[in-house]
Order: structure tokens, then sequence, then C-alpha cells
């Protein structure tokens, strides 16, 4: 069972629900397409008629020119999950996607209730969005119910790896070793340059990241985030990413974050900026406490783009009025899935996709060499420096 907060009946029946992948159609999924630890319901139509689906006429070409919709905190798309077939590592993002937009969800609807923090995304609007006349303040912009910007965090918003960054501070209060953050630094490498991971990378990462919160409590991590990002990462915001953020904030747009970083630290971001919210990695808690289990798997590219259209169908936004911002061309789908794209300090292979596609460009570094060497290897140095400084400040102690 994972707790997710302003969900006080999130149980078995949920995690079932949260289970369904949304993509990839195929009237031939059987059981035995489905990998251990990734059930489907059992229940789920056999057939391709669409005549007892109410969604079927929702899933055309055309459905994200449309405010999606949704009759609860999951999505409705999930209704067909019978007839999908997707490899163990899609049926993974797509619940990890699911659950990020659940917890995004939930954690938008706690900050909306009376004293859970005022609605969003301006404290001086009412309920039915009209501005409240008060001497001296602007007019306010009502909001824009169907558009939203999502931006990536890592090298988008926050100049280097927003993991590393909390990693250095986890190692600083002896949750685990330096050594362990040179590994991930290593890993994190290898995977922006290539596209593609390897998996014994990812699950030693995985078994190590899990391993440390197993256990604690999800206030705690909260609490660690907080400080975290103070010490770490406020410094590391690109003002010229802020900016782009607080332009759609100030049309009166949903603002969110799409991270692979633990949902509790992107959140923490989200906050301190005056975000919407996050869409992050979400870890399984029980009762307040993690229990060393990711709900999927940490939230990168497929399972990004399934938390944002997830998502969307919960708010009810237009993907074709909404914008996506990235640096890389693991993204690509996320950068797909919107109206507008636009890529910031991208990579070699996202600049290569952006010219293609005709996606403006953005690069706020201002060494030209990292646009030359292409921003992994900046990333790699940087990290590698910020860790071994680290380390050799911890040795002194």
């Amino acid at each position: 069972m994972t707790n997710t907060p302003g969900d006080d009946n999130a149980g078995d029946a949920d995690r079932s629900r949260l289970d369904e992948p949304e993509d990839h159609f195929d009237p031939s999924l059987d059981d035995d397409d489905i990998a251990d630890g990734d059930t489907l319901d059992d229940d789920s139509p056999d057939d391709d008629s669409d005549d007892d689906d109410p969604d079927a006429d929702d899933l055309g070409d055309d459905a994200d020119s449309r405010p999606a919709t949704a009759s609860g905190p999951l999505s409705p798309l999930t209704s067909r999950v019978g007839r999908f077939r997707q490899s163990a590592g899609e049926l993974r993002q797509s619940l990890a996607g699911e659950a990020s937009a659940h917890a995004a969800y939930a954690k938008l609807r706690e900050r909306a209730l009376p004293g859970g923090g005022g609605t969003l995304i301006d404290p001086r609007l009412d309920q039915g969005g009209v501005d409240i006349d008060e001497p001296g303040r602007p007019t306010v912009v009502p909001p824009d119910l169907t558009a939203a910007a999502f931006f990536d965090v890592d090298n988008t918003l926050v100049q280097g790896s927003s993991m590393i960054h909390f990693a250095r501070g986890l190692a600083a209060r002896d949750y685990f070793s330096y050594r362990d953050i040179m590994e991930f630094v290593w890993a994190q490498a290898k995977f922006r340059i290539t596209g593609r991971e390897n998996s014994e990378d990812v699950a030693q990462g995985r078994e190590k990241a899990l391993s440390f919160i197993a256990g604690r409590s999800t206030a705690e991590l909260v609490r660690v985030g907080e400080e975290i990002y103070d010490e770490f990462i406020a410094d590391k915001i690109w003002p010229g990413t802020a900016a782009l953020a607080q332009m759609h904030i100030d049309a009166g747009q949903q603002v969110w974050l799409v991270t692979a970083t633990p949902v509790e630290l992107a959140q923490t971001i989200a906050e301190r900026l005056g975000l919407t919210g996050a869409l992050g990695t979400v870890a399984e808690s029980v009762d307040g406490v993690f229990t060393g289990r990711l709900v999927g798997d940490l939230l990168h590219g497929l399972g990004k783009a399934h938390a944002v259209r997830s998502l969307a169908i919960r708010e009810g936004l237009n993907l074709r009025r909404c914008t996506a911002y990235s640096d890389s061309h693991n993204d690509v789908p996320m950068l797909s899935l919107v109206g507008t794209a636009v890529a910031i300090n991208p990579d070699t292979d996202l600049r290569d996709v952006a010219r293609v596609r005709g996606w403006e460009v953005r690069d706020y570094r201002t060494a030209r060499k990292a646009a030359k060497i292409g921003v992994p290897t900046a990333v790699l140095l940087g990290a590698a420096g910020g860790g071994a400084a680290a380390a050799v400040k911890h040795l002194r102690r």
C-alpha cells in the first residue's frame, strides 16, 4: 500500500489501479506478457470492442486537442489496460508516471484545503478566480485553466544534477559515503551521454537510494530535503529558466517540475520557487514510513510523458496549449507530448532534434566550452569536482 498526502483512501484497490499502463495498444496481451511484480486487472476486457468502454471516444488522434478530464484521482485511460502490450521496463515507467501524477494531484488538493497552504496559483484570487480588489495590489491575471508549463529540473532549472546535490547533502549527514556519490555520478553521466540504461548501474543505484530511506519517515525526508535545498540547490537555479517559469505564472498558468528526483525534494524545490507542484519519483510508504521500494521505477523518459499526460487528465489541461522545457534528449517523449517544446541548455542530440522539429533553443550556459563538449561531460566534471571537494572537506573534520 502506498500512502499519499491528502488521500486517506489510498489502499490496495488504488495500488492495483496504479499498476495499469496507458500506451501501446495490443489486443493479444495476456498474463504471460506481464513481468513479475507488474500485475494487471484480471477483469479487463479481452476483446477489441469499444462498445462498453465509456472512454473509447476520448482516445482518438485528437484527444490531446481537448481538455483532458478525470472522474477521480486516477486516469480513466487505465480502463483499457487489458488490451496493451508493454515491456517490463515500459510497465515500470507507466506505473512510475501514474504514481507521480497521483501524488502531485493529491498534494495539490491538500494545499487547496483550508489550512493546507491556500489556493494556487495566486492567493489573491478567490475561489472563482476573480481578482480581489484591494488598494495597492496590482491586477491579478485570472487563471488560464487549460494551459500549463512543465520543466525538467537537472541542467534545465538547476545547474547540475539535483540528485547529486541531494546525495552530497545526505553524505554530509552521514546517510552514506562520498564514494557512493562518485559511483552515482558516473552512472548518471553514462545514462545522460548514451541515453541508454545499464541494468547493473540502474539496479545498484536504485538499491543504494532505497536502502538509505527504508524504515525512515516521510517527514524526515521532507525536512532533510528542505535543508539540502537551502544548502546546495538554492544558489544553483538558472535565472533565465526561473524567469520563464515566472512568465507562465504571470499568465495564470500552472507550472510543474518533472524530474527523476524524489518527489519530496522536487516538491520542496517547487514550493521554494512558488510553482504549482512537482512530478517526481515516488517511493512506497506505509503509515508515513518508507518501505524501501519504488512505485514503478525512477521517473524518466517515457515515465515523464506518462506523468504529464495523467496529470493533464486530472487537471483538465489541453496538452496542445501546454509547454515543456528540457535539456536532454531523454525527455523527447515529454517534449513531443505538448504543443510547444523548448530546449534549454540542450545536449547535442536534443539540439539536433530541436533543429529538425523547429523547437526553440535557449542556452544559458556562459562557458562556450560547455556548449561545445556537451552538457553531460560538463555535468560529469562539475559534479565530480564538487563531490571530491566535499569529500576532502569531510575527511578534514
